[in-house]
């Protein structure tokens, strides 16, 4: 559903289990405007959302998503976690510049 949504963005690159860093991201777009988005989903089996949406983001770190976007010379990158349990969902976002170290 999430790539569904992004989908109707035409002018992005959009890609799903793309290899970058040192795995494969759930989501990873360039935009038009050389922002970087990378997005992990979690599902939550115990509901505990926000400690899913915690490890999503640590996932994007430990594995270095955002590194494959700095070679394309990004300027921003924004990481999202994002977690689900049956009907609820929770978002995390965190901005970067790619100037600075992540």
């Amino acid at each position: 559903m999430v790539l569904g949504l992004l989908r109707s963005q035409g002018n992005w690159l959009i890609q799903s289990n793309a290899e970058t860093g040192e795995g494969y991201s759930d989501i990873c777009i360039c935009t038009e405007k050389r922002v970087g988005i990378i997005i992990e989903l979690k599902y939550a089996e115990d509901g505990n959302l926000e400690a899913a949406c915690k490890k999503a983001l640590k996932q994007i770190e430990d594995r270095k998503y955002a590194e494959g976007l700095k070679h394309r010379n990004i300027e921003k990158i924004i990481k999202y976690g994002m977690a689900f349990c049956e009907k609820e969902c929770m978002v995390v976002m965190v901005k970067t510049d790619s100037s600075v170290p992540t």
